[in-house]
């Protein structure tokens, strides 16, 4: 498929190699999209400064003095919250980038948490300056994985989204098999977040790999699985049905009904 011009211009490839020596890659999200997004979050984030004061303005009216600095100091807490928090709690989203499908990760693939968003978000004071972001966009433009300052300083990227349908091999009947085990569900529910990340990744995307390197990523990921689980691999599941098992069971419950199609980020 080819992208719009825009996309052309401003989107690229971040590519990520497993221990294993597998290829996932991320579509970066490019100057044009991320723009839209703050745009979007700066609204937000404008508009509840503004109820701040509201709240404020007795004290501000008793100190006029003290008016506008304090009007900069809530819209930097407002602002450097509402990003900080949003970030953490949706897994690299705030209210713009959802409704753009952004999403920033690790260089490495994963979500991030608190450390990476409070990094990229109070280093905004330099990213957005002179005006309009005009240093952030600039080392966005530069970089190859299009980072402004705060994301090389967190280690981040911000990528499009990809919808991908669960394939139906996760689409299993609650009561067959292992997902009927209470301590199979149980011991899966408490794999890292690492973990969860890689084996739902592996088992979307396992028909983007070429045969040899789909053999060497689930035989690695079937023996990580048994020692994480702590549960021997049944000898008549192969290391990717074992491992497409794994993810079933990390799917919340009405995904595995058959009929029932789920779409994964």
């Amino acid at each position: 498929m080819t992208p719009a011009p825009d996309d052309t211009l401003l989107d690229g490839t971040h590519t990520v190699l497993t221990p294993e020596y597998v290829e996932f890659r991320f579509t970066l999200a490019g100057v044009y999209s991320r723009f839209l997004a703050w745009l979007l979050d700066a609204v937000i984030v404008g508009v509840a400064t503004a109820g701040v004061l509201m709240v404020l303005n007795l004290a501000m009216v008793a100190f006029p003095g003290f008016a506008s600095a304090l009007g900069i100091v809530v819209y930097f807490l407002v602002d450097w919250g509402y990003g900080i928090t949003l970030e953490t709690a949706w897994a690299g989203q705030t209210v713009g980038k959802k409704a753009l499908s952004l999403r920033v990760i690790q260089e490495s693939g994963v979500r991030i948490g608190f450390y990476h968003a409070a990094l990229r978000n109070l280093a905004r004071v330099v990213d957005r300056l002179p005006l309009l972001y005009l240093v952030g966009g600039t080392a966005a433009l530069a970089t190859r994985s299009h980072q402004r300052l705060g994301d090389l300083l967190a280690g981040t990227i911000v990528v499009r989204e990809r919808r991908l349908k669960v394939p139906s091999a996760l689409e299993t009947r609650g009561d067959e098999g292992l997902l009927a085990d209470p301590l199979f569900v149980s011991r899966v529910k408490r794999l890292s977040t690492e973990e969860r990340e890689v084996v739902l990744s592996a088992a979307l995307r396992r028909e983007e790999l070429r045969m040899e390197a789909r053999l060497r990523l689930f035989s690695a990921l079937g023996t990580r699985l048994q020692d994480s689980l702590a549960m021997e691999k049944p000898a008549h599941l192969s290391d990717e049905k074992w491992t497409l098992l794994v993810a079933a069971a990390l799917l919340p419950a009405p995904s595995r009904r058959p009929g029932r199609p789920a779409a994964f980020a």
